[in-house]
């Protein structure tokens, strides 16, 4: 095997999970916190750094779980239960490390920071972890590349948005309406990373 590509893989994987695979707009996975929490800036960037933080540390510890324990037992069928358990655990630890160190961030987020633990682009980034037999530190760069991608994906909502409040809107698109709009070219856009395949 070459040792260029055993090093490369988890870059790709990285970039791939970030940029043309984006779980958010390419995959629509943890659509309702990036919808709800993306009107300031600020806010979206600390709900997206707990995004980052939790699938990268639940995908290790999903992986330790799955390859680990649950396929040498064959209990494979129990892989949703164990991963949402984790994924709670972990996010209760997100959750008690920012009202300790950032009390300001953990009442901007409110009910959306354990809502985090049913957000499904955490569970999400598992089962295609598993889905795709990576590798563990394919597994390991592959939450870390999601969870760039999510916080890259709310970071320019927000940013939008907020230009938006300053700007005359039409009344019937006020809202949601140009949220989705913008949703949408923001989907278009990262689905231009993957090229044109040729027919």
């Amino acid at each position: 095997m070459n040792p260029e590509a055993g090093i490369l893989q988890p870059l790709v994987v990285m970039f791939s999970a970030a940029f043309t695979g984006n779980i958010l707009l390419a995959k629509f996975l943890g659509m309702c916190p990036f919808l709800a929490v993306s009107r300031q800036v600020k806010t979206a960037l600390g709900l997206g750094w707990a995004v980052v933080f939790v699938l990268t540390g639940t995908s290790v510890l999903n992986w330790l779980i799955y390859w680990k324990v649950l396929v040498p037992l064959n209990l494979e069928f129990l892989r949703f239960i164990m991963f949402i358990i984790m994924i709670a655990a972990f996010v209760q630890f997100v959750e008690m490390v920012l009202e300790r160190y950032s009390p300001v961030l953990y009442q901007k987020l409110g009910i959306f920071l354990p809502l985090i633990t049913v957000n499904c682009a955490i569970l999400g980034g598992s089962l295609f972890m598993v889905i795709r037999r990576y590798t563990l530190l394919n597994a390991v760069a592959f939450g870390f590349g999601s969870g760039i991608g999510w916080m890259l994906a709310i970071l320019a909502m927000a940013g939008i948005r907020e230009k938006l409040a300053e700007e005359r809107i039409p009344r019937g698109l006020r809202g949601p309406g140009i949220t989705l709009i913008i949703v949408g070219l923001m989907a278009l856009a990262f689905i231009g990373f993957t090229g044109v395949l040729g027919g």
